[in-house]
């Protein structure tokens, strides 16, 4: 397995709607095995495709935060077929948005029809974190990030921030 690089905002490749994935096979194994090494070893519990640079509609994640109990999921052409109106609020964080954290509503319990590891069809009905994380992935398919949901200020503000931090990680001290 690989640890691949994270694209961070202010990214235009972020901001692409992913492709549906024709039909799962060894390569697309592979890049979420590679997806998942990336996320564990960034400390993240989800990571969609287009984060790593690759248009593909995959996500992976894993909610479980224990190293000994690790609980990987993998979705491939994810769709939400069902939200409920009641709303959780979790303040959330991105592994393309470093060291921001926002509240964010959504809706509490969502039901999702996907393709897993092996290309199967699978309905998996989600609430709490789970549901609250499906969505956060399923946003970046569709080019969203969780600063989207905020204020134009506060997201301005965001933005510039990462900006300034990508301008000084590219500085080289000799």
């Amino acid at each position: 397995m690989t640890i691949r690089k994270i694209l961070t905002e202010p990214n235009k490749i972020l901001r692409q709607i992913s492709k549906p994935v024709k039909k799962v096979e060894d390569e697309e194994r592979k890049l979420m095995d590679d997806m998942l090494e990336t996320m564990y070893s960034a400390n993240g519990i989800g990571l969609a495709a287009i984060q790593v640079g690759i248009p593909k509609r995959i996500i992976v994640l894993d909610i479980s935060r224990k190293e000994d109990q690790k609980n990987p999921m993998f979705f491939v052409n994810p769709l939400i077929i069902n939200k409920n109106k009641e709303q959780n609020t979790y303040e959330e964080g991105c592994l393309s948005v470093p060291d921001q954290f926002a509240e964010i509503d959504r809706p509490s319990k969502c039901e999702i029809e996907y393709l897993d590891y092996y290309g199967k069809k699978q309905i998996l009905k989600a609430e709490g974190l789970l549901a609250t994380c499906i969505q956060h992935e399923f946003d970046h398919l569709e080019g969203i990030l969780f600063i989207d949901y905020l204020s134009k200020l506060k997201k301005n503000i965001i933005i510039k921030k990462l900006s300034k931090q990508k301008v000084k990680s590219d500085r080289i001290v000799v």
